[in-house]
């Protein structure tokens, strides 16, 4: 797979970037050696676009890139290039359920971060995370027909589970469910997926999907490991996310994505010298 007509698409948090949420000079000099051997480079995650910024700046993204779990491709000078949105059914029904269980809620709309609660939990991991302020509101019945991602927030990780076990048949088909950390479960339109995204992707680049190259470190993303020609997991990725990867690099304490590049990302789609 030496050929010009690639791209390679990585994962953000557990993998681009380090526990603590910064890019190390390793990664940013890997993706420089990218942009210089003419590989396409690009980012999906589950961050807003607003939360990946200062990402595509640092490291010189110029191809469009993937927000929400893929639901929104955005372009580098975050224009909104497509934008899946969670039916509002799916939303109501979603939010019900964690009120019974009193588990929180984040939901990202119309740019903002939405929150009943400014005191709960992972508020500031999340503001970290994403570069700005939540907004708290009462409820959110204003933005139910426009919620982008709807997070389902606890630590209590057996609870997760259950609410996870209660929503998958409850919405199959009206809504994509994955988690995106322990603590962390995601619900989002149904193609707002990491396989569909590097799909779209390619499909903007005219590349074909065997001539793709993924890397993550977490089960929401497998599905874009199952459509890539090449998939890389990070070192301290969970057992179950390694078995379905071609490749294992480091981990994301000792830059294993810039490892990455250097060993198996660069020797397969470096365009050949001739």
């Amino acid at each position: 797979m030496t050929t010009a007509a690639c791209l390679f698409v990585s994962d953000v948090d557990g993998t681009l970037v380090t526990p603590d949420k910064n890019l190390t000079p390793a990664a940013i000099a890997a993706a420089g050696e990218l942009h210089a051997a003419g590989v396409p480079f690009t980012l999906v995650s589950a961050r807003p676009p607003r939360g990946m910024a200062w990402l595509i700046a640092a490291l010189g993204v110029t191809q469009p890139f993937a927000a929400f779990n893929g639901g929104t491709l955005v372009g580098p000078d975050q224009q909104i290039l497509e934008a899946h949105r969670l039916a509002a059914g799916a939303a109501s029904q979603t939010l019900a359920l964690l009120e019974t269980r009193g588990v929180d809620a984040f939901v990202f709309a119309d740019g903002a971060w939405l929150v009943r609660d400014a005191s709960g939990p992972h508020i500031a991991r999340e503001r970290h995370t994403v570069g700005f302020d939540p907004t708290v509101v009462a409820n959110f019945d204003a933005v139910i027909d426009r919620i982008d991602k709807l997070v389902c927030v606890s630590d209590d990780l057996a609870q997760l589970d259950a609410v996870e076990a209660t929503l998958r048949p409850a919405l199959a088909g009206r809504a994509n469910i994955e988690r995106s950390q322990p603590y962390y479960l995601d619900i989002t339109h149904p193609v707002a997926n990491k396989g569909d995204a590097v799909r779209r992707l390619a499909e903007r680049l005219g590349v074909a999907l065997a001539d793709t190259v993924v890397i993550g470190d977490m089960t929401n993303d497998l599905a874009m490991f199952r459509v890539a020609g090449f998939a890389i997991a990070l070192g301290q990725a969970p057992p179950a996310v390694k078995a379905e990867a071609a490749a294992v690099t480091g981990a994301n304490t000792e830059d294993g994505f810039a490892k990455a590049v250097r060993t198996l990302v660069l020797p397969r789609l470096a365009p050949a010298k001739v």
